[in-house]
């Protein structure tokens, strides 16, 4: 979503790098330009004021201007700053007692029903026992939602269709958690399409019987200043802790998520990035102030690797590449694993510069591409996977006509693979040659 403001930014940026010395007047026009970015990213005005105004009081300061790379170092000020626009540093739940509690609010269509399956998913891969609770009392359809998350989820939900007492429903619930030994309790409250006073007591009255440990809001990116607006609101009321940003993966400016913080003086807490259950994570400002300037998020890349490769698979991989023994058996299998880690386009997002290939490259065409290769493969039988030297004329015809394409295509995605089994045994090759050159002449590898 921050696409655009990271590319008007690194345009900014380019002046700024090549500054050999710093005055007033030389970057006035490069931070008018940072500016603008935020402006036109829906930044609330402030907070883009105050942020420049920062920036340039420390790049005025006597240590950039005795600095080797003055302009670099401004680079790493505006990142500093927007790091802690973000918020400094991630901010976790904090529970007090046991059973814990977690408040999700928010106006309607904002995602709090999903949200609150997302985060039952993540705390329970953390150890955790969540009870989703269905607290939204005017909205049948959210009930239904919330108990077609906890079945995919395997994680109970605590529902009472009929009753419309609030205040009941939550009381039964906490019970139900002792009883179950469930040591978190999610409840999705309701929401409104606009904030009203109903809707405010209700919370209200909801948060002074449970005691929340913990009151989210979920905000939906793509809103805008508006956003911000309703952060206040809730704010002012509820005293909330923290913040959930749906749909961060979209294509909004990023304003609520730059403003957010500022605004309310809490942190955004978690993120979601994507329809998926497991596209759900902790929200790191460091991070995220690194994507937007470009310079990638190898961190969270590698998170969703260890994440979603087996170590054990993945050493035997290596060992077959390393021996030339790779089959289309196993490419099949890398493919099915990078598919886990997300879209394409996400994975190159988070490379340094990957936002500058992802503007030369259509990833949509790379991603079909991957699909076809995975089609081919899977009409092809388990024998002709392992042994792709059985493949005659006969059985590509066959090949191509199960997968829906040529029989060029077919040939080209043998091709492809004959490469990669050389390459692989060219480079096993010379893992050995360096071994034994290692072995013998212990003085050259020190």
């Amino acid at each position: 979503m921050f696409d655009t403001l990271s590319g008007k930014l690194q345009n900014a940026f380019k002046n700024l790098r090549g500054l050999g010395k710093i005055s007033e007047s030389n970057i006035a026009e490069s931070l008018r330009e940072v500016r603008m970015a935020l402006l036109d990213a829906d930044v609330n005005f402030k907070v883009a004021r105050d942020f420049i105004e920062r920036v340039k009081e420390k790049s005025l300061g006597q240590e950039v201007i005795q600095s080797v790379h003055p302009g670099q170092q401004i680079v790493k000020i505006i990142h500093d700053e927007l790091v802690d626009l973000l918020g400094s540093a991630n901010a976790g739940l904090n529970f007090t007692k046991t059973p814990g509690a977690i408040l999700m609010v928010g106006l309607h269509g904002a995602g709090k029903t999903t949200s609150s399956g997302k985060l039952a998913r993540l705390l329970q891969k953390q150890g955790s026992s969540p009870l989703l609770v269905a607290a939204d009392v005017y909205r049948p359809a959210a009930m239904d939602q919330l108990a077609t998350l906890g079945q995919q989820l395997n994680i109970p939900v605590f529902i009472r269709k009929g009753e419309t007492d609030v205040l009941k429903i939550a009381r039964e619930a906490m019970a139900e958690a002792k009883a179950q030994n469930r040591n978190i309790l999610i409840f999705d409250t309701a929401g409104r399409l606009q904030i009203d006073e109903p809707l405010v007591q209700e919370l209200v009255q909801l948060r002074d019987l449970v005691q929340p440990d913990e009151i989210l809001l979920v905000l939906d990116a793509a809103t805008g200043q508006e956003a911000v607006n309703v952060a206040t609101h809730f704010n002012q009321a509820l005293n909330i802790t923290g913040s959930i940003l749906t749909k961060l993966d979209g294509d909004a400016r990023g304003g609520a998520a730059l403003s957010m913080k500022a605004v309310t003086n809490k942190p955004i807490k978690f993120a979601g990035v994507g329809e998926k259950l497991e596209d759900f994570e902790a929200f790191h400002p460091e991070r995220m102030a690194s994507r937007i300037l470009g310079m990638g998020d190898i961190v969270s890349l590698v998170e969703h690797a260890a994440e979603a490769v087996d170590l054990d698979d993945a050493k035997r991989m290596e060992e077959k590449m390393r021996k030339g023994q790779f089959t289309l058996e196993d490419f099949l299998d890398q493919l099915r694993q990078m598919k886990k880690l997300g879209s394409l386009e996400k994975i190159v997002g988070m490379l340094p510069g990957g936002s500058e290939v992802l503007k030369t490259t259509d990833m949509g065409a790379q991603e079909k591409e991957f699909r076809r290769m995975e089609g081919i493969i899977c009409a092809m039988t388990l024998k002709e996977r392992r042994t792709p030297a059985i493949l005659n004329a006969k059985r590509r015809i066959r090949i191509a006509k199960g997968s829906g394409v040529t029989v060029t295509e077919v040939n080209s995605v043998l091709n492809k693979f004959s490469q990669m089994q050389q390459m692989m045994k060219k480079f096993g090759k010379l893992q050995k040659m360096m071994g034994r050159m290692g072995g013998g002449m212990p003085g050259l590898m020190r």
